[in-house]
């Protein structure tokens, strides 16, 4: 089966805006593109300056657009509130019409220290274990059912969330981490999708894949997700067993000339 391909925009300078990248989106979408995912971070290194949120640029890019699928690729979900993202997935997979993605992962404060920066917590082990709290306590709260959660580091205490999402029984979960780190990739195969991260090869790519597979206890849908430069020959990665191919840019070298020109020459595979 081809690899469904989508753009992966980081939303700095340039892309810093919601209309414009939800204008792209929309184009995109005509031009045969399967997905965007965005960025999501509060600051980054210099040079650049200006950051979009992601929420808001994504709920723009649901309303421009009919068939694309979308999300925060990924969001370090342990800065965010997890009974606050949980109305915010709900509805914005309801304005959707059922097409958000959400992609999460630990994040890391080596980029930008956005943690250390925002007193946010440092500590990885610490944050897998408030990123493992708050899937928990998303996934309760896509039920529909009464959420009673009391655990080390969020508690909701009988609280119910309507209305749900679209998507049953809740909105797509991708987990990013570095192969060869077992804990994310654990993680990952209890979710909806694995993204590894930091990869060289078609064959590293592979190798994840398959230690993902041995660690699956299901046997539903379960997407492996890739990064691929503009141009670049995704059949390596199909054959490795991915279902998407994100196109990736450069933040030290983005513009919108760049992000329209590689949308217009659309996706690899259609």
């Amino acid at each position: 089966m081809n690899p469904r391909c989508a753009l992966w925009l980081p939303l700095f300078d340039a892309l810093a805006d919601p209309l414009l990248v939800a204008r792209l989106a929309a184009e995109a979408e005509e031009a045969g593109w399967a997905g965007l995912f965005v960025w999501d971070h509060v600051r980054w290194r210099e040079p650049v300056t200006h950051v979009a949120d992601p929420w808001i640029t994504l709920a723009a890019v649901a309303s421009a657009t009919s068939r694309l699928r979308f999300g925060p690729m990924v969001s370090a979900i342990t800065r965010r509130r997890p009974v606050k993202l949980a109305r915010e997935t709900a509805s914005l997979d309801l304005l959707s019409g059922g097409r958000l993605v959400l992609g999460v992962g630990l994040g890391s404060d080596r980029f930008a220290g956005e943690f250390s920066r925002t007193g946010e917590e440092c500590d990885d082990r610490v944050r897998g274990q408030m990123l493992d709290e708050s899937l928990e306590i998303l996934r309760a709260a896509w039920s529909g059912e009464v959420v009673r959660h009391r655990g080390a580091h969020y508690t909701v205490d009988g609280v119910t969330f309507l209305p749900r999402p679209v998507q049953r029984p809740g909105v797509p979960v991708w987990a990013a981490g570095f192969p060869g780190n077992s804990r994310p990739m654990r993680r990952a195969a209890g979710l909806d999708g694995f993204f590894p991260v930091n990869l060289s090869s078609a064959d590293e790519f592979a190798d994840a894949v398959g230690q993902v597979e041995a660690l699956r206890s299901g046997d539903g849908p379960f997407d492996y997700v890739c990064e691929v430069s503009p141009g670049e020959d995704v059949a390596p990665y199909a054959s490795a067993g991915a279902t998407w191919c994100l196109t990736a840019f450069d933040p030290a070298s983005l513009s919108v000339d760049h992000v329209r020109g590689v949308l217009r020459d659309g996706p690899a595979v259609r």
